[in-house]
């Protein structure tokens, strides 16, 4: 077993059980775990994963700052939902980009799964994205990058990687459900 991948494992289930019950100290162990995995995926050639978690040290540092400080009207960042016109725009960018970006990776590159691969990256990068911004969508958009990872991993031998990304799936569950009942409770109104 990789130390690192243990270290990176610890802190990334740390990091998401934290966001499922929208605590902000869950930003700086994500920045620890992704930091790490840029380097277990580079040296296991999967490329587009490195990349990606590149984007997450900015994204986790943005999600950081973006839950400690909203904007000056309010104290904390409200879970909000995405309109079915954005909801619909989410689901074609995905669809698009991880087209052009698979096609780049297996005609560019020697990486492994590289359609598949693509998607976890493009979809990992809008669902981390709308988590930045408290959008219960992302939960759905993760739970679909960890049933596309969680088989990529074991192929490679990530065991442990693919066992993080089981337990991400159960946690992402969690999450959606938590945030749900708290979206249902701040829309229903108080006779």
């Amino acid at each position: 077993m990789n130390p690192l991948e243990l270290i990176a494992t610890l802190t990334g289930l740390i990091h998401v059980w934290l966001l499922t019950r929208e605590k902000v100290i869950a930003w700086p162990f994500g920045i620890v775990s992704v930091a790490i995995y840029v380097y277990i995926f580079f040296v296991s050639r999967l490329y587009s994963d490195a990349i990606l978690h590149v984007f997450y040290i900015g994204l986790n540092t943005y999600g950081w700052i973006h839950w400690l400080h909203p904007d000056q009207t309010r104290k904390s960042l409200p879970v909000t939902r995405l309109s079915r016109m954005h909801l619909s725009t989410v689901l074609g960018s995905i669809i698009l980009f991880t087209l052009i970006w698979g096609y780049v990776m297996d005609n560019k590159t020697d990486a492994d799964f590289a359609y598949f691969d693509a998607f976890t990256t493009v979809a990992s990068l809008i669902a981390q994205f709308l988590l930045t911004r408290k959008k219960i969508d992302n939960w759905l958009i993760w739970i679909a990058v960890d049933l596309v990872a969680i088989p990529i991993y074991l192929l490679k031998g990530l065991y442990l990687t693919s066992g993080l990304y089981t337990v991400y799936l159960v946690l992402c569950i969690s999450g959606w459900l938590s945030w749900r009942r708290g979206l249902k409770s701040s829309l229903t109104p108080v006779h």
